[in-house]
């Protein structure tokens, strides 16, 4: 790395503090901290869902995957589509029908403040241990950065510059947080979001123009190689990303993110209406679907640049004999890349990051003080003092995913597969009960029963089976819903 790309990204980073800091002021009580007084249009909103669920995993590890099979992975992007639909018709309403501050505040109101706040640990748990996975997929690429420009090995899995990269990620993203609150957090999404396309769309054309024959050639050579397959009809439960697994697996997991998890729902009450949330939410899905095609397409060249250009340029992220999938587009970045676009590219790939932790940084935190905090107390606390625990929880939320990110250093090769699994294993659960709610099976009883019944078959379905993780969401929903309904009437 160069002076000149570390001077781009150390601007960056400064940028994002600056605006952190002048947006710190418009912060006077905990719904301007969390929710920006519903003041924000649609379309920033739009680009803050689509910004909030590209994290770096999907920048990098999604490439990966297209590198190391096909295009199969863009199937479960149409059961994203559907899903938003399903989310937008029947969840969304709701969650302006009342004033609450996290989605779970809804469960706690109609099944009572234990099953509400189960919820709330739920979404806690798995939202901290996902982001903490995405932090050290990001820390990845920082650490590339870092390890070159010092001229030591690059992308080591055991490097200290992985442990450096990550605590600096994650201090300049809850630097501005903490500062700015939501607000902050979704400009700086809209921001993030025109950096990484940027970043991305140079990739292609970087990548284009080094192989000879450009796109044809490539296209030729990766049909021959059966790199270009995009659809799966294999009739198999065990195998992950076939059409039916993708699709209706994608379509409920996309329910149970969009329609119940507080990062995402907390950005639909930031709308002016019910209706400006619903538009989000559809745009971004057709946004969404045309990234991951991007995101492939990047991963097949690289695939047919280093298979035919540079085969034995592999070497700094091979480990064990076995190329490690995640950092082959960090590698092409760090070494192909030409002086001021290498940190133009590291700085949209640290973009794709931030926008998603800083958004679990501030859900995890409203849900901490909307679920537990603000309801354990007789008397409402003051702005200042519901400001001070806000923040506070904010910095603890961050604490646990330096943690999780530190000991997720000896993954495997697809980090994705390890977020996804983690995300579809209880955003089942979440999503049956807030079906329960919508149809009006809301005894406290039933939704204890949903909830218990839900945990135990996801987890029987993952320890006894080999069923692709895919399939976890339906069977946690269809689960939770159907059990919590059949105590309910009887």
């Amino acid at each position: 790395m160069h002076g000149i790309d570390v001077a781009i990204v150390a601007l960056y980073l400064a940028a994002v503090l600056w605006i952190g800091r002048r947006l710190s002021g418009r912060q006077h009580t905990v719904r301007d901290y969390f929710l920006t007084g519903q003041s924000l249009p649609w379309w920033a909103v739009m680009a803050s869902i689509v910004a909030t669920e590209t994290s770096t995993i999907t920048l990098i590890s999604v490439p990966g995957y297209a590198f190391g099979g096909d295009l199969t992975f863009l199937q479960i992007a149409f059961g994203y589509v559907v899903g938003r639909a399903v989310v937008a018709l029947v969840l969304i309403p709701p969650y302006f029908r009342g004033d609450i501050l996290t989605a779970y505040q809804l469960l706690s109101t109609r099944f009572g403040r234990t099953l509400g706040r189960a919820a709330a640990t739920i979404f806690l748990v798995t939202r901290n241990v996902s982001d903490g996975l995405r932090l050290f997929a990001t820390g990845l690429v920082l650490a590339a950065v870092l390890a070159t420009t010092t001229a030591a090995t690059p992308l080591s899995p055991n490097d200290t510059w992985v442990v450096v990269s990550v605590c600096v990620l994650a201090a300049v993203t809850l630097t501005y947080t903490w500062l700015g609150g939501m607000r902050a957090v979704v400009w700086m999404d809209v921001v993030q979001l025109g950096l990484y396309l940027t970043g991305a769309v140079v990739a292609f054309v970087m990548l284009v123009g080094a192989i000879p024959g450009g796109l044809a050639s490539a296209w030729t050579v990766a049909t021959g190689a059966g790199k270009l397959t995009m659809l799966d009809f294999t009739l198999d439960l065990t195998r992950d990303y076939t059409f039916w697994s993708a699709v209706i697996g994608g379509a409920f997991f996309t329910a149970a993110t969009h329609g119940t998890d507080q990062m995402f729902v907390q950005r639909y009450l930031c709308c002016r209406s019910a209706s400006d949330a619903k538009l989000a939410l559809i745009t971004s899905g057709g946004v969404v679907l045309v990234q991951f095609a991007l995101f492939l397409a990047i991963g097949i060249l690289l695939w047919s640049y280093y298979t035919q250009q540079a085969p034995g340029a592999l070497a700094g992220v091979t480990t064990a004999g076995s190329i490690q999938f995640d950092r082959i587009f960090p590698h092409f970045i760090v070494t192909q890349f030409p002086i001021g676009l290498r940190g133009l590219m590291v700085a949209a790939i640290i973009a794709a990051a931030m926008s998603t932790l800083s958004s679990s940084l501030n859900s995890s935190a409203s849900s901490v003080v909307g679920d537990f905090y603000m309801s354990r107390r007789a008397k409402p606390p003051t702005d200042a003092a519901a400001l001070r625990a806000s923040r506070m929880a904010t910095v603890g939320c961050a604490l646990i995913q330096i943690l999780v990110a530190l000991a997720a250093i000896e993954l495997s090769q697809r980090v994705v597969d390890d977020v996804l699994r983690v995300q579809f294993f209880t955003g089942g659960i979440l999503l049956g009960l807030f079906l329960l709610s919508v149809v009006g099976c809301t005894t406290p009883r039933a939704g204890m029963a949903g909830l218990a019944s839900g945990l135990v078959a996801v987890v029987l379905l993952s320890g006894l089976t080999s069923v692709s993780w895919q399939w976890y969401t339906l069977v946690g929903s269809l689960t939770t819903a159907g059990i919590g309904y059949l105590v309910h009437r009887y």
